[in-house]
């Protein structure tokens, strides 16, 4: 009888250990797990956001997370207990804690599951970070077999569906690293971890392995279901998307590189001559001059500064570069000349600075003595080159302090460039090397969150007049909230490449980042000699120039020697020429729609690049496509990426056509139409039905884009520059079939002003059973605003004039002073 009663006092008392251990906090639990000597946290942000945390202690760790900038909500919490399980629910979410275990699973509040840890799937391996004790991290979780997953930032492998394959996330040229997946069932889950981490996909679980880390800590993020609620929990989570300016969303000339301001602002003056638009064009490296001297963020290269031929200066000139060379007398004799110049033809400039420092520059000399460089082999190699530690606030200052020069001389947008940051012969004393937060391993992939994040905030704090625009090589998540786009890196000039990117650039943007875009024509020429009079070489550029008038920026790039500018392909009549003139034009014709599109990126969460699971999740064909996607919820795009009308002979170092005439050649490619709409040719007005593969023709001049059907498009005037012509008389193109809404959002164009309100919304409904457009009541207001304007409408059939041409007659003119009206067509 004793012993029966120790045994039940002991039972007792173990449970009520148990009890003391589990406890209901203010934003959720806390669990201390015995068994595994791990504590867990559950902490509600939101009602559809949730951070997870598990540590082998008692005590919670030191923890700087670099993309997350929200502190918790108050949220109401329901809990209820059941057989040894803890249940908590928000308006959107249920998640339970198995208390014994700890295992954690996520469910939506009708009780589906949606994703559960894997049973003992936390695990912690002791292990040295440089000199800090350190543990090798894991986090396993249990997914439904035919699950769809995406995210993982931009890798290269062709692959929309990030199952089954093995990655390693650390961030390097072309590859840009996210710790996030995001599931076809609507729900998001980032791993806070940004050392270099490792994804693995199999039968029997999904998991993140990070090298170092003192935590497993996740964040779920889940609202409705659908991948628009998951981003804009991202953006809640890390922060909003920034207004670009709208200059941005023109077309963009960009080279390895322009080698003085002459050959830069004759650049400018052939596209103004032919009348090809342009409103960005980029000085690449070296205008600083040798690799001694890289990223001086001065004009110091002699051939910049009219001083060849003088001996204080020579020693600046590239390496390379012949110091005997005789080149005319410079028109443009100062970098100051050549920005009033660019600037004076309606253009702005973008210029190259990196992460990284040459010995010869005052700024490797400052950070030196303040321990802000580390100390491993960048690029250019065997310069003696280094990047900075961005994690060093002091370090971010004198940045901005060099930087501003080039900022006071005019210079309106910033090429960050090397921001992975490159690095070769990376062994443990590289990875060890200390940063201002640890070492260089344990914050590895969010180097170029804070190198961006330096230059946003302290431009920022100097004037607001003028948005920030960072193209950067590398990213990170949250990196949409410091006013950068990330490009896909130094890619080759391949249709196999060109057609990995687009897998890339749809993951990418569903880690919640909008802007993203290649260069266009890919970088390295290598495969075409660097040929632009290659006919293979035409073809391919044509094809990516189509596509890049569909990225979130149009921006064409290439390597040295290749030059990549359109007329250099030809002139007038040719169909390289006039091929990639078209979709320049065309790019200009939807700026309103485009402009739009950014407008709903930063107001509401929105995406420009949209993967079919966006808004056809329910087509299990569909959402794993991974050569099409929605530009904004109106626009379906293909980009060709295969040669229907040349080959390249490599035996011959040499291309062929492979039709008598390119310019009359016509073969069709196979566009997959998802269901659920119906699709008009954007070309022809022809519609189809959804849920179904049509064969298109597709000559060199045009490339598969479709309509659905229920949406409202605004087209803006032929302009050579985005601001020449007020958006006083758009064209409202109106393509029936279904119920449509669209808001066209304006604003000043390029400052912060909108952050204040400054900015007009107009919503147009179009009522497909009574053929009815309702244009709203504009909402807002800004300086310099249209008070009144025309809106000519055109209800598309299949007589209508399509594609980029500009229609002669319009089912009604609208006169329209931001009142509402109703027009029945």
């Amino acid at each position: 009888m004793r012993k029966t009663l120790l045994v039940i006092c002991g039972i007792a008392c173990v449970t009520g250990l148990h009890a003391q251990d589990v406890e209901r906090t203010q934003d959720g639990a806390k669990n201390f797990i015995r068994t595994q000597n791990v504590t867990e946290e559950i902490r509600f942000y939101s009602d559809d956001i949730v951070r997870v945390i598990k540590y082998p202690s008692r005590h919670l760790p030191d923890k700087k997370s670099y993309p997350v900038i929200k502190t918790p909500e108050d949220v109401n919490l329901s809990y209820t207990e059941q057989e040894g399980n803890l249940s908590i629910k928000t308006g959107n979410m249920e998640v339970v804690m198995d208390k014994n275990s700890g295992k954690i699973t996520f469910k939506d509040v009708q009780g589906n599951l949606l994703v559960q840890e894997k049973e003992f799937g936390t695990n912690f391996i002791p292990c040295k970070d440089g000199p800090y004790d350190s543990y090798r991290v894991s986090q396993r979780f249990m997914m439904s077999p035919d699950e769809t997953l995406y995210g993982l930032g931009q890798q290269q492998t062709g692959k929309l569906n990030q199952r089954d394959q093995e990655l390693t996330l650390r961030n390097e040229n072309t590859r840009v690293c996210i710790p996030y997946i995001t599931s076809e069932k609507g729900y998001g889950i980032y791993w806070d971890n940004p050392s270099p981490t490792v994804f693995s996909d199999t039968p029997q679980e999904t998991s993140f392995n990070s090298e170092v880390g003192y935590m497993s800590d996740y964040y779920f993020i889940y609202k409705d279901g659908t991948q628009d609620g998951v981003i804009a929990g991202i953006r809640d989570l890390t922060g909003q998307a920034t207004m670009l300016p709208l200059w941005t969303m023109g077309y963009w000339q960009c080279r390895e590189r322009y080698k003085s301001p002459d050959e830069l602002c004759e650049v400018l003056d052939k596209h103004r001559e032919l009348g090809v638009p342009l409103d960005g064009i980029v000085q690449d490296w070296q205008y600083w001059g040798c690799d001694s001297n890289w990223n001086a963020m001065k004009f110091m290269n002699p051939r910049y500064i009219n001083k060849m031929g003088d001996e204080a200066w020579m020693k600046y000139l590239p390496n390379g570069e012949d110091p005997n060379a005789k080149y005319p007398e410079p028109r443009i004799k100062t970098p100051k000349e050549m920005v009033e110049y660019v600037h004076k033809n309606n253009a702005h400039l973008m210029i190259s600075v990196w992460a990284s420092f040459g010995p010869w520059t005052d700024q490797y000399k400052e950070l030196d003595a303040m321990n802000a460089l580390l100390k491993f082999e960048t690029w250019p190699r065997n310069a003696g080159v280094h990047p900075y530690d961005p994690f060093n606030p002091k370090a971010r200052d004198l940045y901005w302090r060099y930087l501003k020069n080039l900022y006071d001389l005019g210079i309106d947008a910033w090429w960050t460039d090397s921001t992975e940051p490159d690095r070769f012969d990376m062994g443990e004393r590289e990875f060890s090397l200390p940063t201002a937060d640890g070492t260089f391993r344990s914050v590895h992939n969010a180097f170029p969150l804070l190198s961006n994040q330096g230059v946003y905030e302290h431009q920022r704090a100097v004037s607001d007049s003028k948005r920030l625009f960072l193209m950067t090589r590398s990213s990170y998540f949250g990196q949409q909230r410091y006013g950068s786009f990330c490009w896909s890196g130094d890619i080759s000039s391949q249709w196999d490449v060109m057609r990995k990117q687009i897998a890339g650039g749809l993951n990418y943007s569903l880690c919640g980042i909008p802007y993203w875009n290649t260069d266009i024509g890919g970088f390295f020429g290598w495969e075409y000699n660097n040929n632009w009079k290659d006919v293979a070489m035409q073809e391919l550029q044509v094809r990516w120039m189509q596509w890049g008038c569909f990225m979130p920026i149009m921006r064409n790039h290439c390597s040295s020697p290749m030059e990549s500018e359109i007329y250099k392909f030809g002139e007038e009549g040719c169909w390289a020429y006039d091929a990639q003139k078209k979709f320049i034009e065309l790019r200009y014709r939807l700026l309103p729609y485009i402009y739009s599109l950014c407008g709903e990126a930063t107001q509401a969460s929105g995406s420009i690049m949209r993967p079919f699971v966006m808004d056809f999740p329910r087509d299990k064909k569909a959402i794993r496509v991974d050569n099409e996607y929605m530009f904004g919820r109106n626009l379906l795009v293909m980009p060709v990426t295969d040669s229907l009308y040349t080959y390249y002979d490599k035996g011959a170092h040499k291309g062929f056509t492979s039709v008598p005439d390119v310019a009359k050649a016509v073969k069709n490619v196979e566009v997959y139409l998802p269901q659920g709409a119906k699709w008009y040719n954007f070309w022809t007005n022809e519609m189809h039905s959804g849920g179904q593969t049509v064969s298109m023709p597709c000559p060199i001049d045009i490339m598969p884009v479709y309509v659905k059907a229920g949406s409202i498009l605004p087209f803006g005037p032929a302009v050579q520059y985005t601001s020449e012509k007020k958006w006083d008389n758009l064209e409202i193109r109106v393509y029936p079939g279904a119920d449509a809404d669209f808001t066209l959002y304006e604003d000043e164009g390029d400052n912060y002003n909108y952050e204040k309100g400054a900015f007009s919304q107009i919503r147009f409904h179009w009522d497909d059973a009574t053929r009815t457009l309702t244009i709203g009541e504009r909402k807002g207001d800004y300086k310099g605003m249209l008070k009144k304007r025309n809106f000519r409408i055109l209800v598309v059939n299949r007589q209508s004039p399509s594609g980029d041409k500009e229609p002669t007659q319009f089912s009604r003119s609208v006169r329209y002073n931001g009142k509402a009206q109703t027009i029945k067509l």
